[in-house]
């Protein structure tokens, strides 16, 4: 296949995970990060990227959202929620980060392709996002991708979707959110 046409798959893949999102767990999601108070986002890998990506909207929004980790990343207290993206469910770094979350009466919310999942069964809200995990044989979702690249990308774009809601609920026009983008770039 030619670059292009791997791109054209690329696109029916995500064409297809559109398809089988559940809005009412996103909607959740929206109505949850609505009420809290603080938002810290995590995942690792490139997963944590689109957490990040995630982040800078809703701080573009006027919500407080932190990325876990970071040096100016202040502490998460009751009310505040958890967001954390993570294909399997069972990343080693983020389980304990929901527990303490979870201990510290925070809300936990999780993107993953297996609500089943150790992380899912933590979370307060997990929404169900298609793709396919790392390990592919454990996969019943087909894709062409490397890895969990199309459970990336669909995070990404589920993000995305979610701060147009976000937008929507909240009456806000991009304008208004360019008024805190970055200025010293």
């Amino acid at each position: 296949m030619q670059t292009t046409e791997y791109f054209t798959e690329i696109i029916n893949e995500l064409n297809r995970t559109a398809g089988l999102l559940i809005s009412e767990e996103a909607e959740k999601l929206v109505d949850g990060i609505l009420e809290a108070k603080k938002v810290f986002v995590a995942g690792a890998g490139r997963s944590g990227l689109m957490s990040r990506a995630f982040a800078m909207r809703m701080m573009q929004m006027g919500f407080d959202a932190y990325v876990v980790g970071e040096t100016v990343t202040p502490n998460l207290e009751k009310g505040d929620m958890l967001l954390i993206g993570s294909g399997s469910g069972e990343t080693k770094s983020l389980v304990p980060m929901a527990e303490k979350a979870k201990s510290l009466g925070g809300i936990v919310a999780v993107a993953t392709i297996f609500p089943e999942s150790t992380l899912g069964k933590i979370a307060d809200i997990a929404i169900t996002l298609p793709g396919s995990p790392k390990d592919k044989a454990n996969s019943s979702y087909k894709t062409i991708q490397p890895m969990g690249a199309l459970f990336e990308q669909t995070l990404l774009l589920f993000y995305d979707a979610v701060i147009l809601r976000l937008m929507e609920k909240q009456g806000m026009g991009s304008a208004a959110m360019f008024s805190r983008h970055a200025n010293l770039e």
